[in-house]
């Protein structure tokens, strides 16, 4: 008996010493440089948005954080580090829309998009746009769509490729307005593009980026927003709801997450500091310039948005002809 309640209370002092080691190791975090995983290519708008965050948060926590890129695998291989770093809080990352196409379609990762992340928050939004070549008779999305009702199979929309976002985001507005248009994949999304500007193809749904200059300088017709708001980068624009089709929303997201064991406390605390970013003039000017808009939501939010957006990609996957793995 003696020897059982000795054991017992080595037990708990020793629970008791770990949980006091967490929670100082908590609340002195962070005491290194933090590790900003992206899983896609230097460059890339993810990568140049979470460079714009992470110089924010790591002035306001007085440590820096390193971006370290890891491309490959249509983004899994980025994914699947963050998932299995150490839950410390000097690993966190970056998840985007490959991510929720992929659970959309079955895709086989090693990691679960809600097991195995915690979330933080969406720090960016960026806002696709249902752009025409100028020398579609169309100027509003009523006038496309009867267009296209007018002439089955006649008209042709670009995409970067079969299976990513501006290929589900065509296939998807198809079947929303119950449309017959042509599918055209390009090897890329600039190519894309390139093939609207020349008229290869007569439509496509386009990230802001792309779209604002080429709107602006009247190389391509914008006929809405496909979001649920109007942007701020092209005001006069309605939005898809607006414009007599609802439910068109295909917004390109910007996620920070951390491995899923990180503690509630540095996951807390690394939620204050992005919402904190997030709000910064300077931030929201950077952002600006990329085209995309800032974000502060919860952690809940942001689960409930993924679950909404891969519900979303699986409907435009089915109308693309896209099968589940």
């Amino acid at each position: 008996m003696g020897f059982t309640k000795t054991a017992a209370a080595a037990a708990a002092a020793c629970l008791f010493a770990g949980v006091t080691a967490s929670a100082a190791l908590a609340q002195n975090y962070p005491q290194r440089p933090i590790r900003a995983v992206v899983p896609y290519v230097a460059g890339a708008s993810y990568d140049t948005i979470m460079r714009i965050v992470g110089e924010a948060i790591g002035e306001s926590m007085k440590q820096p954080v390193v971006i370290e890129n890891r491309p490959g695998a249509s983004a899994i291989i980025g994914a699947d580090l963050i998932a299995k770093a150490t839950p410390d809080g000097y690993t966190i990352g970056m998840l985007g829309d490959n991510h929720t196409i992929l659970a959309a379609v079955n895709r086989k990762t090693p990691y679960d998009l809600f097991r195995d992340f915690a979330p933080l928050m969406r720090v960016a939004s960026l806002d696709n746009v249902i752009v025409v070549h100028p020398s579609m008779p169309a100027t509003s999305l009523q006038q496309l769509i009867s267009l296209l009702k007018s002439a089955p199979g006649k008209y042709r929309y670009g995409s970067g490729g079969v299976g990513g976002s501006t290929h589900l985001a065509g296939a998807r507005f198809g079947q929303m307005a119950g449309v017959d248009i042509q599918h055209v994949p390009y090897k890329g999304g600039g190519l894309a593009v390139t093939g609207l500007l020349g008229n290869e193809v007569q439509m496509m749904v386009v990230n802001m980026i792309s779209a604002k200059p080429q709107v602006q300088s009247g190389r391509m017709r914008a006929l809405a927003v496909a979001a649920p708001k109007r942007s701020s980068h092209l005001p006069n624009l309605p939005t898809a709801g607006e414009a007599g089709l609802p439910g068109l929303e295909v917004s390109q997201f910007y996620a920070v997450v951390a491995p899923v064991k990180t503690p509630q406390r540095i996951l807390s605390r690394l939620e204050t500091e992005l919402r904190r970013a997030t709000g910064l003039a300077e931030v929201r000017r950077k952002f600006d310039n990329q085209g995309a808009d800032a974000y502060a939501e919860t952690p809940a939010e942001l689960t409930a948005f993924l679950k909404n957006n891969i519900a979303g990609y699986r409907e435009a996957a089915k109308a693309a002809g896209i099968k589940p793995d």
